[in-house]
């Protein structure tokens, strides 16, 4: 044993701590490897299946490796060749394609025809795809065409119901804001099952097929038993109940499986991942070995402390202790800005003083956070490549309108371009009317040829009157001043709140495309350059998915930043309402999947991290994330003292006869406030963990934490609960 670790030490230069060693030779049996980031996972998988083959005479052939992604299948397929360059390739593939090959078999064997209707999305508007079914499906039961965030949603909200395996009668339960998402996915359903020729399949059927074939398929199940003696799945916190299920029929047999996962950074339940069933393993397989790889080779101590003291505020995990011999390297920085606006030139003036920019980078968790971001490092001529280029921004239905308002402000005479945004501003336009409009071909004004050739009502022709004036001036005006004025004076902000309230959009999120295109127009003279400036920024994130592995910032969304490092990493848009999302603030276990998701960002950093946040957003006042005041918190605790009592806190004490106040199931928060000596600390401790702006009163057993960006409070009861506050 000692030879092959010995051996790959002098041909590879790789050495394993004695957790990796026992991972590599705990082969036989149910194991489950929690690594913490950085710590050498793929290093240790990897010697483990050469552990197999080389010392243990394992066919190669016999080894089945399961990864969360292609990308995942593909990296450690190549560093299996570089390590064993000698031996047969091991079967690495993503759960996906192992149940597609499944379901294949099956479908073969009963002679059933089908069809994938999934991938690529095909130009032909008559194919069967899935999104142009849907498209369709939901055209007809809503009346309205859908949107592209809406089909996100819609798509996201049925593979989470596949994933979780939830029965028909409880597709009501699941939170969906598309209108009648449970009817649309019923004839879903019901359209790809009758088809006249074949049986309809897309990615998520592939996993419900291949588990029910397989728990009702003995001879089918046993010879897929009998192919592999090894199966090893990685990323297992991303796995969801069905792929868990699929796996564990395949090694009931001999239950030689190897679950490489970290629970702490679980970070997709919200498309069915299923990080409890890590919590459950030994429920699952009562033998099973766990072993904690708590090393982390990848950070510097400051930020490997930090991380390991802040996702401890989580309860539902295992409890780890992620350390590191790496030496300290900078104190972690926390940047408050004043306003958002400031985000994005603050951080071109750091990297544009940099060299190397390719070990940098800006970690968000929206994708519309990018846009911003994009138009003023354009701007600067700092390139940037973009791991996720989401190009759904410049393609969105509130884009395109205000381009259609700004294009009717240069010409009035096209029915086509009234008719896309007329149920949108002061017009009252009814339908009907349209329709009429659009039969008159004369090339002349719309507004008069509504006048004369529609029948308008008294009412209509004031505002109709006002608008058309209102479009003659924005010709002349300067794009930013444009984009208000159709907010305002035209009263497309009110009209989108109405559609937002009867079609179930976020209106938050729509007024955030407004501002970012008010942000895009500041400083542009004319339409046409605003116009200009559009088509410009979306060929530059066409072209930044292509800059990867050049010297360019790296701009990522926390989620598709697992993975990956970097020397330098800036995190931004850390405020509550984003990082928590309100969602999160409501929910106690997407709270815990917050905090992981913003752990998840510190650790990709090696030396230097950098937390951004600001105090105001489009003209109001937003709280920092509690996530920074928890940190801030970690970095430098308070030291009680006594005496004052500081404005804003209010301290009465407790009467030594009143009982201490325990609850059951309040999950673990090392930055609780314990005692009320420790308010008396100062109100800078109460803003460290609860946000700049927080007002906190307590009298007796009474304590009311009033946030500057709500008007509700929270009481003791509440932060009891959400593992804010313990009181002893």
């Amino acid at each position: 044993m000692q030879d092959f670790f010995s051996r790959k030490k002098s041909e590879l230069g790789v050495s394993l701590n004695d957790v990796q060693r026992k991972a590599v030779l705990q082969t036989e049996g149910p194991l489950l490897l929690l690594a913490s980031p950085g710590s050498g996972k793929t290093t240790t998988v990897i010697m483990r299946i050469g552990y197999l083959i080389e010392e243990k005479g394992v066919d190669p052939s016999r080894i089945k490796a399961v990864t969360f992604s292609r990308a995942s299948a593909s990296d450690m397929l190549e560093r299996f060749q570089r390590f064993f360059p000698e031996l047969p390739p091991v079967d690495f593939s993503t759960i996906h394609s192992f149940a597609f090959e499944v379901v294949r078999d099956h479908f073969r064997k009963t002679r059933t025809p089908y069809e994938l209707i999934e991938g690529n999305l095909p130009s032909d508007e008559q194919a069967l795809h899935k999104k142009i079914i849907i498209r369709k499906i939901f055209k007809t039961l809503v009346g309205e065409n859908i949107t592209d965030s809406q089909m996100e949603e819609l798509t996201t909200y049925i593979s989470y119901i596949k994933n979780k395996m939830i029965s028909r009668e409880e597709w009501a339960t699941v939170k969906c804001e598309v209108p009648k998402a449970e009817r649309i996915l019923k004839e879903y359903e019901k359209f790809k099952r009758s088809h006249p020729t074949k049986l309809l399949v897309d990615f998520d059927d592939m996993l419900t097929i291949a588990n029910d074939v397989l728990g009702s398929d003995r001879q089918l199940l046993w010879q897929y038993q009998q192919r592999y003696d090894y199966v090893l799945t990685d990323e297992s916190q991303d796995t969801s109940l069905v792929q868990h299920a699929i796996m564990e029929k395949l090694v009931e047999e001999h239950k030689n499986l190897c679950v490489v996962a970290d629970d702490d950074q679980s970070i997709y339940s919200w498309r069915g991942a299923e990080p409890q069933y890590l919590l459950d393993f030994k429920k699952v397989y009562p033998n099973a070995e766990i072993l904690f790889m708590e090393q982390n080779y990848r950070s510097s101590k400051d930020i490997v402390t930090l991380a390991n003291q802040f996702i401890k505020r989580n309860k539902n995990r295992y409890e780890k202790n992620m350390f590191t011999e790496n030496p300290p390297h900078q104190d972690i920085q926390i940047k408050e800005l004043s306003d958002y606006n400031d985000q994005a030139g603050y951080l071109v003036n750091e990297i544009k003083k940099m060299k190397e920019l390719g070990e940098t980078a800006v970690l968000y968790r929206n994708n519309s956070s990018s846009i911003s971001l994009m138009n003023e490092f354009d701007r600067a001529g700092i390139p940037f490549y973009m791991k996720d280029a989401d190009n759904r921004f410049f393609s969105h239905w509130i884009v395109e309108d205000v381009k259609n308002f700004m294009r009717m402000a240069f010409t009035d005479k096209r029915p086509d371009i009234l008719e896309k945004i007329h149920l949108k501003f002061n017009a009252y336009l009814s339908k009907q009317q349209m329709q009429e409009l659009m039969k008159v071909r004369n090339g002349e004004s719309v507004f008069d040829n509504l006048v004369k050739y529609t029948s308008l009502k008294e009412y209509q022709m004031k505002p109709l009157k006002e608008s058309r004036k209102i479009f003659a001036d924005m010709k002349e005006m300067k794009p930013r001043l444009a984009i208000q004025t159709i907010r305002n004076q035209l009263g497309y902000e009110k009209a989108i709140e109405k559609m937002s309230k009867n079609l179930g959009f976020r209106m938050d999120y729509l007024l955030s495309i407004l501002n970012t295109l008010e942000e895009i127009a500041a400083d542009l003279t004319s339409l046409e350059d605003f116009a200009n400036r559009l088509s410009h920024l979306e060929s530059v994130l066409k072209n930044a998915k292509r800059k990867k592995g050049q010297n360019a910032v790296t701009f990522s969304t926390f989620h598709s930043s697992k993975g990956l490092e970097f020397e330098r990493v800036y995190m931004i848009d850390l405020v509550n309402g984003v990082i928590p999302a309100q969602e999160d603030l409501d929910d106690p276990l997407l709270m815990e999947e917050a905090t992981r998701l913003f752990y998840v960002g510190m650790t990709r950093a090696k030396k230097d991290l950098e937390l951004i946040t600001y105090r105001t957003k489009d003209g109001k006042n937003v709280g920092q994330s509690r996530f920074v005041g928890n940190v801030k918190y970690i970095l430098d605790p308070p030291k009680p003292r006594s005496g004052s009592v500081r404005s804003g806190v209010v301290i009465g004490q407790r009467s030594e006869k009143e009982p201490v106040r325990k609850v059951k199931g309040v999950p673990y928060n090392p930055n609780a406030i314990k005692k009320a000596e420790e308010l008396m600390a100062g109100i800078d401790v109460i803003h460290r963990v609860f946000g700049t702006g927080t007002i906190v009163e307590i009298v007796g057993d009474t304590m009311q934490i009033k946030f500057p960006t709500k008007e509700k409070t929270l009481s003791v009861a509440t932060c009891l609960e959400m593992g804010l506050l313990e009181l002893t």
